[in-house]
């Protein structure tokens, strides 16, 4: 009972934004699942944290959280479908390449069953479709979930889904029970919306409603923050947006990080997948980085998730293409 009240306590705190809160819940709880073997309700608790590394723009953390719980085979339904809506996001946000692919599956495991499963996957799927400047997929994401939401009194993802409808030009009403700051986003009060959102710890969102206004200087302020958080599809948008206000001296737009990181790996991961693509065995790998070889287990299964691959071997053929990448580029 205690560990079910925690979930609900993250659950609550996540969708308030009150980070502080939900990371105190999160570790505690992760550690009491861990000490009692739950290993089902310490799942629950990884997407959950896999959501709030998301939120406050460590995308990183986020990958590593997903893949976390995406490595155990037989993962419950609701923590595989958020941790896939986290990755499909990071990908997606940092133009890394198979967004879409965790968000599919994610769509696939949510369809049939009740809002709370399709939420995440809806509104991954209208930032992505908004991102790829898709407007017809934006519709598909959001008509159908925004009725449910109303209906529900769900005002928060209400307000989210008619957002990405605003941004791509869709029917953007303002919906009955919409909260802050989806509301005054809506409200087309931009700078409230990115200032109340810059409070709440979500760097990305704010740049993002700074990115509504259609204003030189709030627009190069936006710019400059997705630059340095290396959102380059959405830092794409600003400066089209830039331009098209006349604009013509932009920032250079940030590197694509899978120029050297495919997917976000961490700096042990990058040494693990390049031995994987000397086709080394597990062993062969502890004993050249001198960790163990459940470590190594770990570390291949967080690889073959965040690369959205299903063997070692093309895990190790997208190594390869990135070390013909630069080669090809001299």
């Amino acid at each position: 009972m205690a560990i079910c009240s925690r979930r609900s306590w993250n659950a609550t705190a996540l969708r308030d934004h009150r980070h502080a809160l939900a990371a105190r819940y999160l570790q505690a709880g992760i550690d009491c699942c861990s000490d009692q073997g739950l290993e089902r309700d310490r799942l629950y608790l990884l997407a959950y944290r896999a959501r709030l590394e998301l939120d406050q723009g460590r995308w990183g953390a986020a990958s590593d959280a997903a893949a976390a719980v995406l490595r155990i085979p037989r993962t419950s339904i609701t923590p595989r479908i958020e941790a896939l809506a986290v990755l499909g996001l990071v990908r997606s946000r940092r133009g890394d390449p198979g967004g879409w692919a965790p968000l599919e599956e994610a769509w696939a495991l949510a369809e049939p069953g009740d809002l709370p499963r399709l939420a995440p996957v809806a509104a991954a799927r209208a930032e992505v479709a908004w991102l790829d400047g898709d407007r017809e997929a934006v519709a598909e994401a959001t008509e159908t979930v925004i009725p449910l939401a109303l209906e529900r009194d769900l005002g928060m993802l209400a307000g989210e889904l008619a957002v990405w409808r605003r941004r791509a030009g869709l029917g953007h009403e303002l919906p009955a029970g919409a909260v802050e700051p989806y509301a005054l986003q809506l409200a087309g009060d931009w700078a409230g919306a990115a200032e109340r959102w810059r409070r709440l710890g979500c760097p990305y969102e704010a740049a993002l409603a700074l990115a509504d206004a259609d204003e030189e200087e709030p627009l190069r302020r936006a710019l400059e923050a997705l630059a340095r958080m290396g959102a380059r599809p959405a830092a794409d948008h600003v400066a089209r947006r830039l331009r098209g206000l006349g604009v013509r001296r932009l920032p250079r737009r940030p590197q694509r990080a899978t120029a050297a990181n495919p997917a976000g790996l961490t700096a042990r991961q990058l040494e693990v997948l390049g031995l994987l693509a000397d086709d080394l065995r597990n062993a062969d790998i502890a004993a050249r980085l001198h960790i163990s070889e459940k470590t190594v287990d770990h570390h291949v299964s967080a690889i073959l998730a965040k690369l959205g691959v299903g063997s070692r071997r093309e895990a190790a053929r997208v190594a390869a293409a990135v070390d013909r990448e630069p080669a090809a580029r001299r």
